[in-house]
């Protein structure tokens, strides 16, 4: 699943998982573990991600491919956000990682910039609410405990905006990567699929499904 931070992949990465019963491989999740877990890993992985930038690939490649060896993963995986860049791409396929699909979830900046910048939080729970989307019934209070909510560091519009540039120049690339590599029908290459990442949630996931068929 392909596309910038905020498109959405993840709550389609869980349509797609739910209906094939395969895990969903999110770097960003294996990451927020490590943050929250106090690891080396972690704290490395927080200063670098309140920065707006973006982890080293060795660290990522490193625990995706330990992922890969757990168990449920026997019968297939979904990456949610994976690869990143073109090297993970080339590091995948030469450790012979194999993808069937790629989907490109595709949403303009601008809207990104909205949806993210707009997200709160409540940091017992993790439970999430949106200013426009889906606000809190106190504004700024969680429903069901009153407690403030916060605005994460990487969900404020001046880390957004360094995130998509990050995006732009080192991930988006991979649409020309995938798409040429599908093009070419050479034997491992996988189906290239757009999706446009505007509309409700269901209107997405279907598009989603009917591609995938």
């Amino acid at each position: 699943m392909l596309g910038p931070p905020g498109a959405g992949k993840g709550t389609q990465a869980a349509f797609v998982t739910e209906v094939y019963g395969i895990p969903q491989i999110s770097t960003g999740d294996m990451l927020r573990c490590a943050v929250k877990a106090g690891t080396p890993l972690g704290l490395a992985a927080k200063k670098v991600m309140d920065s707006g930038a973006l982890c080293s690939d060795d660290i990522i490649i490193d625990l995706v491919l330990d992922r890969l060896k757990q168990p449920d993963c026997a019968h297939g995986y979904l990456f949610d956000g994976f690869p990143r860049t073109i090297p993970q791409a080339d590091a995948m396929k030469n450790a012979g990682v194999n993808l069937d699909y790629v989907v490109e979830v595709d949403v303009d900046d601008a809207e990104i910039i909205k949806r993210l910048s707009g997200r709160r939080v409540h940091p017992a729970s993790g439970r999430t609410y949106h200013l426009t989307f889906k606000p809190p019934r106190v504004p700024g209070k969680d429903d069901a405990t009153g407690e403030d909510l916060i605005q994460r560091d990487d969900d404020k519009e001046e880390t957004v905006k360094k995130r998509l540039e990050v995006y732009h120049s080192q991930t988006k690339p991979l649409v020309a990567y995938y798409s040429k590599w599908a093009a070419s029908g050479k034997p491992g290459a996988p189906k290239y699929v757009k999706i446009a990442g505007v509309g409700s949630m269901d209107a997405i996931r279907d598009r989603i499904f009917a591609a995938l068929k």
